[in-house]
């Protein structure tokens, strides 16, 4: 976790606002929070714009954000000054916290789309397919017989036939209202029948 700011290291760190970047690494390599408190306030909104620039999610910017200031408190001791300003330093840990993120995120993608394209995919054969319909057809047929009369014939167009409930009007010459109230006690009366389970929540 960044160091916490309690009013007391808050307070010390507006008096050390006078003091220059390098300056202040030096007290944060001595483990001063107020120090690096000051340095967060400096510079965590240029890494926050470089870290929404890379992920493009404001949720993710700020986490990485964090994750390179966490990165930049426990190793400041890595810091030069020959090589560069402080600012360029923790916006180069972004960078390549960024970077380790996109990779990342890279690998496991191409993992989980590498593993779905080898996966074996099941094909039944057409005689399964047929036999399985078959089965299927059989116990609506048996479900229907428990339902009034005029609502079976009505359903068994509908879902034995495949026709529309149009077609069924001009079929039975009943009005389409008709169909459609038949329809629908059937399939109130057939809901919970495991045999008609498709057809009755459908």
């Amino acid at each position: 976790m960044l160091p916490q700011r309690t009013q007391a290291t808050a307070g010390k760190g507006g008096r050390l606002t006078h003091l220059a970047d390098e300056e202040l690494m030096a007290l944060v390599d001595e483990g001063d929070a107020g120090a690096f408190a000051a340095l967060y306030d400096r510079h965590s909104r240029a890494a926050y714009w470089l870290a929404y620039r890379m992920t493009g999610e404001r949720g993710a910017a700020e986490d990485l954000a964090q994750d390179a200031f966490l990165k930049a408190w426990r190793s400041s001791g890595t810091y030069r000054a020959h090589r560069g300003s402080v600012r360029t330093w923790l916006l180069s840990i972004v960078h390549n916290r960024g970077i380790d993120r996109l990779r990342s995120e890279a690998s496991s993608r191409r993992t989980r789309e590498e593993a779905e394209a080898q996966a074996p995919r099941f094909q039944p054969s057409e005689a399964f397919s047929e036999a399985w319909g078959n089965h299927k057809r059989d116990r609506v047929r048996e479900a229907l017989w428990g339902i009034p009369r005029e609502q079976r014939e009505v359903l068994a167009l509908l879902h034995l036939r495949g026709l529309t409930q149009v077609e069924v009007s001009e079929r039975l010459g009943l009005p389409l209202g008709t169909v459609k109230g038949r329809s629908r006690l059937g399939l109130e009366k057939l809901r919970g029948r495991s045999e008609l389970q498709e057809i009755a929540t459908g």
